[in-house]
C-alpha cells in the first residue's frame, strides 16, 4: 500500500455465526466468520477474498490485533486452508461458508473505518504522549535553570502521521495548550511539534485562530520545554505558504521578537527560523519590520549558535528587498555593524548578501560609501579573503551597487585603485562576475571622458566674472 493510505487500529468484530469451537486460523480477521475463499497477501496474513478487495479500494489498512501491518499488494488463493476449513465443516455436521460479496465486504470495512475512528486517534494520541513522557530527556526546567531540554528527539512518523484534525480534536489540543499545568503544558506542546514536523496537511488544518492565540501565550513561557517546543511548533507551521500570512496576523510575531531578543539559546534559534520562514511571503516583509524584527535580527548575527546566525542573516536579506527596510536598518546603524562583520570575516558571504540590497538604496550607499566599503571591498579583493565564489561575486556586485553613487564612487575608486584590479576580474572571474565588473568600469570610464570635455577652469573664471556682476549691479 501507498505510504498516503491511512492506518487506523481497529476492534475487529466477531460475528454472531462464529462457532468457539473454531480454530481462530479458520476465521477471517477482518469479517470475524469462517473464510469460504481464503487468499493468502504477500505479508503471510491469510483473510476473505472481497475483504482483502475492499480494503484496497477504500485505501484501508488495518493494524492487526498483534500489531503486524499486512501487506495487500499480492493475493494468492489458499486452496489448502480451504480445503481444510470444507473438510471441518463436514465432520462437524456443519454447512460449509458461503463466501461474502464485495458490497457487504466493502460496507463492512467502511463501517469499521467510521465507527472506529474517534476511539482510534484517542488511543493514538495517548500512545503518542505516553512514549514523549517516558523518552524525554528534561523535566520542566524553570527559566532560571542552566539546562536545556532535547527538542531534537526523533519520532517515527508512523506515530502521527494519522491524526486527522477536525474540531473534536482542535478543542482537545486548545485545552491542553491552555491548561494551568505546566505538565500538561510541556506534553501539548511537545506533542504538537512532532504532530506538524512532517505533514503538511497537518500543518494547514491546524493553522486556526484558536491554536495560535494559545501557543503565543506559550512562546513565552519561562519554562525551557515549554518555550522552545512552542516556538519550534511555529516554525513547523510556518513552513506552508498559506500559513505565512495568517501567523503574522494573529499577533503572534512580537512575543516570538521577545524570544528572540531573551529567550533561551534554543528557543532563540527556532525564533530566527520562524522570522527567516515568515520572511519569504513579501506580504510579510514589511509588517515584520514595522513589529520590530530588524534590531534583534541584527544583534543574532553575532551569535554564539551558527543557526541562529545563519537563519538571522537569511531573514534579514529577505526584509532588507523592502524599501521601507532598508531605510530602517541605515538608521540602526546596520551598514557599519554589518562592514565590521566582513571585515574581520564574519559570515562574510550572507552578510555580503545584505549589503547588495542596501547598496540598491539611495540611503544605503551614502552610508557605505561614508563607512569605506569601497576600500573595504577592493581590498577583499585583492587579497581574495572569501570562502566561496559567490561571496567574491556579491562582492563585485554590492561595488556594482554603490557605483551608482556618482562622482563620489569614482574618486573613491581610483583612491582604492580599484579599476585595475576590476579589468583582472573582467579577464579572470566567473561570468557573473566579468559581468558586474565591466559594467563597473564602463561607469568608471564614462564619467572619466565627461570630465575631460568640461574646462574646469574656464567654469571657475564664469562663475567668478558672473558674481562680480552680481555684486556690481546690488552696489548700483
Amino acid at each position: 500500500m501507498g505510504t498516503s493510505k491511512q492506518r487506523w487500529r481497529i476492534s475487529f468484530h466477531k460475528s454472531p455465526f462464529k462457532q468457539p469451537s473454531f480454530p481462530k486460523e479458520f476465521v477471517c480477521p477482518i469479517s470475524g466468520s469462517l473464510m469460504a475463499d481464503p487468499v493468502i497477501v504477500s505479508s503471510g496474513h491469510t483473510f476473505e477474498r472481497h475483504c482483502v478487495h475492499a480494503c484496497k479500494s477504500l485505501s484501508f489498512t488495518p493494524i492487526l490485533p498483534d500489531g503486524s501491518i499486512p501487506d495487500f499488494s499480492t493475493i494468492i488463493p489458499n486452496l489448502a486452508l480451504k480445503s481444510t476449513i470444507l473438510n471441518f465443516c463436514r465432520s462437524s455436521l456443519l454447512d460449509p461458508p458461503k463466501p461474502i460479496n464485495f458490497l457487504t465486504a466493502e460496507n463492512l470495512v467502511s463501517s469499521l473505518m467510521h465507527t472506529q475512528k474517534a476511539q482510534n486517534l484517542s488511543s493514538l494520541r495517548n500512545r503518542v504522549l505516553s512514549h514523549i513522557s517516558t523518552s524525554s530527556e528534561e523535566s520542566v526546567t524553570p527559566r532560571s535553570g542552566p539546562t536545556r531540554p532535547s527538542c531534537y528527539s526523533s519520532s517515527s512518523a508512523s506515530d502521527v502521521d494519522t491524526l486527522n484534525t477536525n474540531s473534536y480534536e482542535e478543542d482537545e489540543l486548545v485545552t491542553k495548550l491552555k491548561s494551568s499545568q505546566v505538565s500538561e503544558q510541556e506534553e501539548a506542546v511537545i506533542f504538537f511539534r512532532k504532530l506538524t514536523r512532517t505533514r503538511e496537511e497537518t500543518r494547514v488544518q491546524f493553522c486556526t485562530p484558536r491554536v495560535l492565540s494559545a501557543l503565543r501565550v506559550l512562546i513565552t513561557s519561562r519554562y525551557a520545554s515549554v518555550q522552545v517546543n512552542s516556538v519550534a511548533a511555529l516554525v513547523n507551521l510556518s513552513l506552508e505558504n498559506r500559513n505565512k500570512v495568517k501567523i503574522v496576523r494573529s499577533g503572534i510575531v512580537p512575543p516570538l521578537i521577545d524570544v528572540l531578543k531573551g529567550g533561551f539559546q534554543e528557543s532563540q534559534e527556532h525564533a530566527a527560523g520562524a522570522v527567516f520562514s515568515l520572511a519569504l511571503d513579501d506580504q510579510n516583509k514589511t509588517a515584520l519590520g514595522v513589529l520590530g524584527a530588524l534590531p534583534p535580527l541584527l544583534h543574532a548575527l553575532r551569535s554564539e549558535s551558527e543557526r541562529t546566525r545563519h537563519d538571522s542573516a537569511l531573514a534579514l536579506y529577505h526584509l532588507s528587498l523592502v524599501q521601507s527596510n532598508r531605510a530602517k536598518l541605515v538608521k540602526l546603524g546596520a551598514v557599519q555593524a554589518l562592514l565590521g562583520m566582513v571585515k574581520t570575516g564574519h559570515v562574510t558571504g550572507r552578510v555580503m548578501l545584505i549589503l547588495c540590497n542596501l547598496a540598491a538604496s539611495s540611503e544605503g550607499r551614502a552610508a557605505m560609501l561614508d563607512g569605506g566599503a569601497v576600500e573595504c571591498f577592493v581590498s577583499m579583493l585583492r587579497k581574495g579573503e572569501f570562502d566561496s565564489e559567490s561571496s567574491r561575486e556579491n562582492c563585485i556586485a554590492a561595488l556594482y551597487g554603490l557605483s551608482h553613487g556618482g562622482l563620489r564612487f569614482k574618486g573613491l575608486a581610483k583612491e582604492a585603485a580599484a579599476e585595475e584590479l576590476l579589468i583582472q576580474v573582467e579577464e579572470t572571474g566567473s561570468e557573473r562576475a566579468k559581468d558586474k565588473a565591466r559594467k563597473i568600469l564602463e561607469v568608471l570610464r564614462q564619467r572619466d571622458e565627461e570630465e575631460e570635455e568640461v574646462d574646469w577652469e574656464k567654469l571657475l573664471n564664469s562663475d567668478d566674472d558672473i558674481s562680480q556682476s552680481r555684486i556690481s549691479t546690488s552696489s548700483s
